[in-house]
């Protein structure tokens, strides 16, 4: 059998991953709280996010877990309107399902 084998994450795992993809891409940043990141942080509110950092996220998360293509869309987007605000634990909810 050839190809390359689809890895499989734990929801534990995706939430280590998703928080230090975060970490990393705002450790620069001056944040409140000292830029402490959990699941209930807000990406707008709490990390100050604006549209060029979902982009760069989304990169970063593809990048990240070796998956093109994920249906983003899905998380970013309800009822055709782009949603305001997404918590980490949305974002880690979204890669579980999506990356089995």
């Amino acid at each position: 059998m050839s190809g390359k084998q689809s890895l499989i994450f734990s929801q534990e795992d995706i939430e280590a991953q998703v928080i230090a993809v975060l970490e990393n891409m705002t450790a620069d940043w001056e944040l409140e709280d000292g830029g402490k990141i959990d699941t209930e942080t807000r990406l707008m509110e709490d990390l100050a996010f604006e549209s060029i950092d979902v982009v760069q996220l989304v990169v970063a998360l593809e990048k990240n877990f070796e998956r093109k293509g994920l249906p983003f869309e899905q998380l970013f987007m309800r009822e055709g309107d782009y949603v305001n605000e997404l918590e980490v634990k949305e974002i880690v909810e979204f890669l579980h399902k999506n990356l089995q």
